[in-house]
């Protein structure tokens, strides 16, 4: 993996190559950002880096070719990921799962690029209504697997991706092995949600925060990797908002993005026309899908109710939607306004939080659309 496959993030790529060329890596790092900003191609850039050339620091004898041959199956024995996962149905209830367990799948989405999604790593585990967690047995694997020796005699990386998806026993576990890091040990943390962590994990790490993709960047990928004219480009771009995930999405004439805005188009209608059996059905529907997809969708709602609502100040570089989305938000953004907007996002925050903790989704999302027709009758 090299630094030019991640998109942009000049000034990420600089410091980080700093860090290593002045021999002064922390014993723990966090990359924080958005989805599709490239922290995880950060991320595995830093790593292999610190794999072939730091080791040599250590190691003068370390024979790079060799290395670099290991990691592009990403198979290093010194480099150690931990991901969330979810258990099988044919797993034994007393076996929790490991990382190991899915190492292949894992390793077949890295392959296909640095750039994917939890959407796209539950596809892979084949997860159906499920939520992937990093567990306390995880935790105590990679303690074991990072007391060894390096293997080569140089750093051992340790990965951990969405570590925000820790239960609370893996993360106290965690908290030790940073208060405590075994030698040459360089953990690297990729978060989307940093708040969720414990305060004593975010306070042991170098945190480096990881800014949406400058569009020109996005733009330039686009033209390069896709095939694409400068000026569709340009626009997917600027709907994508410095995320290639949803650059590459936005592509997709079948992609889910499409999907959610019809779910958001009709609950927003049935609100206003009080249509409450039709809300009941839009519910079961919505009860359907997975948590993580659920999630997701509010996510996106809650995006859109922040675009109808700048849509109205009628400053379009202030709005990212794409072409179909705009002519909703023609007739549709007057009803988003300093009435409601508010209460409308902590109502749709709420149901993510309450999604997210487990709750009855049935009764979740029908008492979050009938609240809707309240809000949405505000002007």
């Amino acid at each position: 993996m090299y630094w030019q496959e991640a998109i942009g993030q000049t000034d990420v790529k600089e410091r980080l190559m700093q860090l290593g060329s002045q021999h002064r890596v922390p014993h723990a790092l966090m990359l924080c950002g958005n989805d599709g900003v490239g922290k995880m191609a950060l991320a595995l850039a830093f790593a292999s880096y610190l794999l072939t050339e730091g080791s040599r620091s250590i190691n003068p004898s370390l024979n790079i070719q060799m290395q670099e041959a290991m990691l592009r199956g990403w198979a290093h024995p010194d480099l150690h990921f931990c991901y969330p996962t979810i258990k099988p149905k044919s797993m034994s209830s007393d076996r929790q799962p490991l990382a190991a367990d899915f190492i292949s799948a894992w390793r077949e989405l890295l392959a296909q690029g640095p750039y994917f999604s939890m959407e796209q790593w539950m596809e892979a585990m084949g997860a159906e209504n499920q939520q992937a967690i990093i567990n306390a047995a995880q935790a105590d694997e990679l303690a074991r697997a990072l007391s060894l020796k390096a293997s080569q005699g140089g750093y051992k990386v340790a990965v951990v991706w969405q570590p925000e998806r820790m239960n609370i026993t893996c993360a106290n576990k965690i908290l030790k092995l940073l208060e405590e890091p075994p030698s040459q040990t360089v953990f690297v943390m990729v978060s989307s949600h940093p708040e969720a962590l414990l305060e004593t994990i975010r306070s042991r790490t170098q945190r480096i925060d990881v800014r949406p993709i400058a569009t020109a960047d996005l733009q330039q990928a686009l033209v390069q990797r896709r095939g694409l004219d400068d000026d569709t480009a340009r626009r997917v771009a600027r709907v994508a908002a410095g995320s290639w995930l949803k650059a590459v999405a936005t592509l997709d004439a079948g992609n889910e993005r499409r999907q959610l805005f019809d779910m958001f188009t009709m609950l927003m209608r049935l609100a206003y026309m009080r249509n409450v059996k039709e809300l009941k059905k839009w519910t079961d529907a919505v009860a359907t899908y997975g948590r993580e997809k659920q999630r997701r969708m509010l996510e996106y709602f809650m995006q859109l109710v922040r675009e109808n609502f700048m849509h109205n100040f009628h400053i379009s570089e202030l709005c990212y939607m794409t072409r179909e989305e705009e002519a909703f938000a023609e007739k549709f953004a007057p009803f988003i306004n300093e009435a409601n907007v508010v209460e409308m996002n902590e109502l749709l925050a709420a149901a993510y939080h309450d999604i997210g903790q487990n709750a009855n989704a049935k009764i979740v999302f029908y008492d979050m659309s009938l609240k809707m027709i309240v809000l949405l009758r505000r002007q």
